[in-house]
């Protein structure tokens, strides 16, 4: 070999040797792919493989992988160890497999799942003992225990009779046997030509069992047949009465294949039906709208306090029907709006001794927005939420209700999916809506972990339907402000808010233009062909009752809503004004009079506290009232000519009146008319609730470099040649202190690097290799490795120093 010839890398021992073969690109890879192995920041490379290759580290990364990678992990926990990238393709025969097995492979490595060269490819192992077949958790190819396995527990005597009935010399002891057993089922001529020998019946067993399960029953007098197949070792008892057949002999049945059906390529998402872009676009933002408008409505409801809290959190199952029933929807959609709200921070408990739920300070500020601007927030809000309101109805772990705005509402895999299945959406043409069960097929291929998969089909659906509903999608399709909201998963705050404008740039010219006026009609009903600018709806509202609503808003004019506003302080005069000003046809004289007629005897009797009374100048209504025999109930009588006293509150006395046909009004202490308007009330400031996060949070940028950099140099510190130098506990170096001072102080002049103990101020010991530039006053300044950057030390923290060797680099 020439000088200038370098040597080959020499194949890595173990997965610390891999990791420390990567580039920081790759285990920054590693670190995002799976963070749990960043809590807390391991000290060196050594500490990253250990906790990658913990149990529950591994099955998180397991589940974490799409079913290919999963078969190719697989079939790597079932073949040779350690197995060639030939073998592992032998074990995995397809059409499409040469295509993606390089990038299953290389997944595998990069999430340290696998390591070793493409001549020497090794599973973690904690990976091969989750995915090896054994009798308590059979392995999802079917296969079963090797030969080696399954005669583990035979006599040396039994094996000896194999090996003889099988046509194989005998051998001086069961592991050479086992060997030479070993040798012929893996050898495909041999095997086939023992095979050849074999009965009819005997190779029908073995058909039965090569695609698994593998185990099967037997009597303790076996057939003719069976007997065969036991003599020969291609059935092993492992319990009495079962037997099992032995991988070797299955992969030789199968053909060398692992898996029975292989998945190589993910299935593809279909279109259901194609519309035009903008009319996707145009019911999307229609949808949005009505959303809008619903929240608003389910809000004003709560206005002056919604529902009460259960004792254990949540709406009860009527006040859930209430609602639905105010909203004219069905329950289940109607959860979805009020978790939607609480998901905003519009809603919350007011935390009172009688606790409800009502409406939040910062409802008041979402009101304001313009319309983009507010269903952006409701958007963003579900899009990040991991409370499920599709769960409502059903019932937990322990058989208990799931009620809205109740606890275990949370599933932390919401969002991920919510994400991935409009991801899916926007893979498709403009204009195209999915057919429901290819998403379903689609996201089964990518996470097909058992445990989670049902939560994933029944997620995926809801959020078809519930992004259908906020507007999100128009006629299944993803809307052009819908693929917008898809990117405000941006790091930072500026970033966010920058996709979220553009999300309100392309709502806001879809939206309709609030209106400023109605359509009176004679029937005393009052049309609005869109929605109203707020003063006007909000006026309006008060003054009639919404009696229909759809594409227009039809109002009905009654004497209890007139009654209504002038109880709110208006006058008779502000109502035609108010009319005539917004109203795009004249105003009918029937709803003239109406409110004519309501004013003028509106305040003629006037109620007041003392339980309660009743005064009148006109002493004739107060005598027709006493004659009424429906006022018996209120027991009033005569205390004046123009004062009636009554039993009742003033508010019974009111409402008793009112229906009577008068329309009494009532007052002050002073004598004044009481104005009522309704009385918002409102929770103190609450803030939204915060997702549950599915495992570890990921790491941003700055973390990631932070934490390979430390890494990176406790490695350096841990694996850089020394000279012999005492240490304490064979781990960290303990000098004297004129030693460690001289040592010091001799490095500043040679400019060499040191490997130290040291203890900080908490008392927790590290090991440091540092680069030494100033020793003075009891502190010593150097170049850290381990944290990058010059840093001082007191010298009386140093427990010892340790030169390095002179070629550790």
């Amino acid at each position: 070999m020439s000088p200038n010839e370098q040597k080959p890398a020499a194949a890595p021992r173990s997965l610390a040797e891999a990791l420390r073969a990567r580039d920081d690109a790759s285990l920054a890879r590693l670190l995002r792919a799976r963070p749990d192995l960043l809590g807390p920041v391991p000290n060196d490379l050594t500490q990253l493989a250990t906790r990658a290759g913990t149990r529950a580290s591994v099955i998180r990364a397991l589940d974490h992988l799409d079913r290919f990678t999963q078969q190719v992990a697989q079939a790597l926990a079932v073949g040779p160890e350690p197995a060639t990238y030939g073998q592992l393709l032998a074990l995995l025969p397809g059409e499409h497999t040469a295509d993606v097995l390089p990038g299953a492979v290389a997944t595998l490595r990069e999430q340290a799942l696998v390591w070793g060269g493409d001549d020497q490819l090794r599973l973690v192992r904690t990976a091969r003992e989750l995915l090896a077949p054994t009798p308590q958790h059979p392995s999802p190819t079917g296969l079963g225990p090797t030969v080696a396995e399954a005669t583990s527990g035979m006599s040396p005597g039994r094996i000896q009779e194999i090996v003889a009935a099988a046509g194989l010399p005998s051998t001086h002891d069961p592991v050479s046997a086992v060997a030479s057993l070993t040798e012929l089922f893996t050898s495909p001529e041999r095997m086939s030509a023992l095979l050849d020998e074999a009965p009819a019946e005997s190779v029908d067993v073995l058909n039965r069992l090569v695609w698994g399960p593998p185990y099967g029953q037997v009597t303790a007098r076996p057939a003719a047949h069976l007997r065969w197949l036991l003599d020969r070792a291609l059935l092993v008892p492992t319990n009495p009465g079962t037997v099992v057949l032995p991988r070797e002999a299955a992969l030789h049945l199968r053909g060398g294949r692992a898996h029975r059906t292989l998945e190589p390529l993910a299935p593809e998402v279909r279109e259901k039906a194609t519309h035009r872009p903008q009319v996707v676009d145009a019911a999307a933002a229609a949808q949005a709208y009505t959303a809008l408008d619903t929240v608003e409505e389910l809000l004003k409801d709560w206005d002056e306090g919604g529902p009460a809290v259960l004792r254990a959190g949540g709406l009860s199952v009527r006040d859930l029907k209430r609602t639905a029933a105010a909203l004219d929807t069905t329950e289940q959609t109607a959860a979805f709006w009020v978790e939607l709200a609480y998901a905003a921070g519009l809603l919350a408990s007011d935390g009172e001794a009688d606790e409800r739920y009502a409406a939040t300070p910062a409802y008041d500020e979402w009101a304001e927005l313009p319309p983009a601007a507010r269903w952006t927030r409701l958007a963003t809000a579900w899009l990040a939420a991991t409370r499920t309101a599709g769960l409502v109805g059903g019932r937990d772990g322990k058989d208990r209700t799931l009620s809205a705005l109740g606890p275990h509402l949370d599933r932390s895999a919401a969002p991920e999916v919510r994400r991935r299945v409009l991801g899916m959406v926007a893979g498709l043409p403009e204009g195209a809506a999915p057919d429901p069960e290819s998403v379903t097929d689609r996201l089964t291929w990518e996470r097909p972990s058992p445990g989670a998969l049902d939560l994933r089909i029944r997620l995926a659906r809801w959020t078809l339907e519930e992004a259908e509903l906020l507007g999100v999608t128009g006629r299944g399709a993803l809307s052009a402000h819908g693929r917008a909201l898809l990117d405000t998963s941006a790091e930072t705050p500026g970033e966010t808010a920058v996709t979220a404008a553009r999300v309100e740039k392309l709502l806001a010219p879809l939206l309709p233009e609030p209106l400023d006026h109605v359509l009176l009609q004679a029937d005393l009903t009052a049309v609005a062909p869109g929605p109203l600018e707020r003063p006007l709806a909000d006026t309006l509202a008060v003054l009639a009752d919404v009696e229909s609503k759809g594409g227009a808003t039809v109002y009905r004019f009654t004497p209890g809503s007139v009654r209504r506003a002038l109880d709110a302080g208006r006058t008779a005069s502000d109502l035609h004004t108010f009319l005539t000003q917004h109203s795009r046809t004249p105003v009918p004289q029937p709803l003239a009079y109406l409110i004519d007629d309501v004013a003028r005897r509106h305040g003629h009797l006037r109620i007041g506290a003392a339980s309660a009374y009743v005064r009148c100048d006109d002493d004739s209504v107060l005598g027709e009232i006493l004659a009424d025999s429906r006022s018996a109930a209120l027991r009033l009588r005569r205390l004046a000519p123009t004062v009636l006293a009554a039993q009742a509150d003033p508010g019974t006395l009111l409402e008793g009146l009112r229906s009577m046909g008068f329309a009494p009004a009532a007052e002050t202490p002073d004598g004044d008319v009481m104005i009522t308007r309704a009385h918002a009330h409102r929770t103190p400031p609450r803030t939204a609730p915060e997702p549950v996060p599915e495992g570890p949070p990921l790491p941003d940028g700055t973390l990631l470099d932070a934490a390979i950099r430390s890494i990176r140099a406790g490695d350096m510190a841990a694996t850089t040649p020394r000279k012999q130098a005492p240490v304490a506990n064979g781990d960290f170096p303990r000098t004297a202190a004129a030693d460690t001072l001289a040592t010091m102080q001799a490095a500043v002049m040679t400019g060499e690097s040191l490997w130290i103990g040291y203890v900080n101020a908490e008392g927790a010991a590290s090991q440091r290799v540092i680069a030494p530039i100033r020793v003075e006053g009891g502190f010593v300044t150097a170049y850290d490795h381990t944290a990058d950057e010059v840093r001082t030390y007191p010298l009386h923290r140093v427990t010892g120093v340790a030169e390095l060797e002179p070629d550790a680099s």
